[in-house]
């Protein structure tokens, strides 16, 4: 099989760096980034954190090969602030986000566990009576 270890996409090697910069000399104030150990999940989110702040022109993002575990992000501003910057800022702001939505998660959980003791069969199948829809029948029992 052509597909590598799990492992392989998400742990960085000895030596390995998670992000590597290079310039766009064709481009005016432009750069590609090489997001090593990552693919379309993160590519997408900080992409669009990147395209809300008004200094970005271009930003777009590309998984060239899916057995490849990297994506290669590239971002042009206009000039006020470098593609560097604009990446920290929209990173600091999406682990901002994530980190509300976190909080968000574990409070509706919180409520759940406090508002009662109740056992829920999460498939619905126990009736008033505490049995199944009848006997000899399941939950595939329509």
């Amino acid at each position: 099989m052509n597909a590598p270890n799990r492992f392989e996409l998400f742990v960085l090697d000895d030596g390995e760096k998670p992000v590597e910069v290079s310039e766009d000399t064709k481009i005016p104030n432009a750069a590609t980034f090489k997001i090593m150990k990552q693919d379309h999940t993160l590519g997408n989110m900080v992409r669009a954190y990147v395209l809300a702040m008004p200094q970005v022109l271009f930003a777009g993002y590309k998984v060239p090969h899916p057995l490849h575990p990297y994506f290669l992000l590239k971002i042009q501003t206009d000039g006020t602030v470098t593609p560097q910057v604009v990446l920290e800022q929209a990173c600091t702001k999406l682990i901002g986000s994530l980190s509300t939505l976190e909080a968000k998660f574990k409070r509706e959980f919180s409520f759940k566990d406090v508002e009662g003791a109740v056992t829920e069969d999460p498939y619905g199948t126990t009736g008033t009576s505490g049995q199944p829809w009848g006997s000899g029948r399941d939950y595939l029992d329509f």
